[in-house]
């Protein structure tokens, strides 16, 4: 047996600041916390939890740890840059002037941020 199909997932982020992680994934992306402990601060992201438990040393991946697929890329990349957010620009991908990729032969569309633990969030188009 596997896992049940009725399992929903959670993720985990690490942080080296949690007051500043809880400052950013609440006012800035805008996702309730719902519960804190010792161990982590816990958050709703539209029904899949993420954890976010501190650690002292973390250095954060250089690839994407955490995304979001949405309707409208471009509204979302100017309305997270009014509140201070900076999208990561790839010397060689020739992103647009907000940070927008779109893959060779795709109308996908893929920007990326960080989160002030230097984890690299992306958001995505289809």
């Amino acid at each position: 047996m596997g896992i049940p199909t009725s399992a929903k997932p959670i993720t985990f982020l690490i942080t080296r600041d949690r007051p500043a992680a809880k400052a950013f994934y609440t006012g800035t992306l805008g996702f309730p916390l719902t519960h804190e402990d010792d161990f982590a601060a816990v958050f709703d992201l539209h029904g899949t939890m993420l954890r976010i438990s501190t650690v002292p040393d973390h250095q954060p991946a250089p690839h994407t740890v955490l995304g979001w697929e949405i309707p409208d890329i471009t509204a979302t990349v100017t309305a997270l840059r009014d509140k201070g957010v900076a999208f990561t620009l790839y010397e060689g991908f020739g992103q647009d002037k907000l940070g927008i990729w779109s893959p060779p032969g795709s109308t996908t569309k893929i920007a990326w941020f960080k989160d002030p633990d230097g984890n690299v969030l992306s958001l995505t188009q289809f």
